[in-house]
């Protein structure tokens, strides 16, 4: 007797019942956001088209498969593929963190300070002889070196990473946003100065979240983005910093500077931190939402 495979039968889904479906697993007002986003992006659709009904021709087979993993708490820029940073468009997959505001402050503090100081230096008539060197230690996604490649042009950025499949993806976006980078595979805890050229700038937005914060944690960050590039060990939080001071100690040149994104929980034992190691003009910064979620310090 012949066997049958039975075909699922997919149901014509508008943009309203979208986000309804999705307001099972988010509050109303991020399932319609996600909904919107979705539709944006993926099919090119929006607000205006959505309520115009526009949504009719969207492949429903997709459409729904796309909502399913919506469902499962997947993170709306893996199932695009990509998001958003500094009004730049960068590849995101589940090997790279999502890049998120308060990065993109980060980025913005050091084009700031660069850009002032450039402007200084004209306007004592003195001639920029040296090339500005900046190193972004554990690139994920290289939302950093990219941008601060694309907005700091004459820049050389080194992006480092213990990632092979990040490093994918950051050459990836170097391509899309059509800047150079010398991309590495390098262990930030490894590190050392042996024939490394001395740099300007060194960059860090390292794991900082300790284990015993896991249970505050939303489920699509737990659940989804990597957690080599989330977490650190309970009884040493500040074990990438460290490390990388360390090495900016003798990595960076007289002068330079470290910037850090940084876990809030942590900020005045970072200062004090640095202090001990000789670093100066150490500041913190507050993000958007006020609170401490960046350092600076010079060499």
């Amino acid at each position: 007797m012949a066997s049958y495979k039975l075909l699922p039968i997919w149901s014509d889904m508008s943009y309203q019942q979208l986000w309804q479906q999705l307001a099972n697993t988010y509050d109303t007002g991020e399932a319609k956001a996600i909904a919107r986003m979705l539709y944006e992006v993926r099919y090119g659709l929006s607000l205006s088209d959505l309520l115009m009904g526009r949504d009719a021709d969207v492949p429903q087979q997709e459409l729904q498969q796309l909502a399913e993993r919506l469902e499962q708490n997947e993170p709306i820029q893996y199932v695009l593929g990509q998001t958003d940073f500094c009004g730049r468009t960068f590849k995101v997959s589940p090997a790279v963190l999502i890049p998120r505001p308060e990065t993109e402050e980060l980025c913005r503090w050091v084009e700031e300070e660069v850009r002032g100081k450039r402007a200084e230096l004209r306007g004592e008539r003195l001639e920029v002889k040296e090339e500005l060197s900046i190193l972004d230690i554990g690139t994920g996604s290289g939302c950093i070196a990219v941008t601060l490649a694309a907005e700091l042009p004459g820049a050389k950025v080194t992006a480092w990473d213990v990632s092979e499949d990040a490093l994918l993806v950051a050459r990836e976006n170097a391509l899309l946003n059509g800047v150079n980078v010398d991309f590495e595979l390098r262990d930030a805890l490894l590190a050392t100065t042996a024939s490394q050229p001395l740099s300007n700038i060194i960059i860090s937005n390292p794991p900082y979240i300790c284990n015993k914060e896991r249970s505050a944690m939303e489920p699509n960050v737990l659940e989804h983005e990597p957690h080599t590039a989330l977490f650190v060990p309970d009884d040493d939080p500040l074990l990438f910093y460290r490390a990388i001071a360390r090495y900016g100690a003798t990595a960076l040149k007289p002068g330079g500077w470290l910037y850090f994104e940084i876990n809030p929980l942590y900020a005045e034992e970072l200062y004090n931190l640095f202090s001990m190691m000789s670093y100066h003009d150490i500041e913190l910064r507050h993000d958007q939402y006020g609170k401490q979620r960046m350092i600076r310090a010079q060499r």
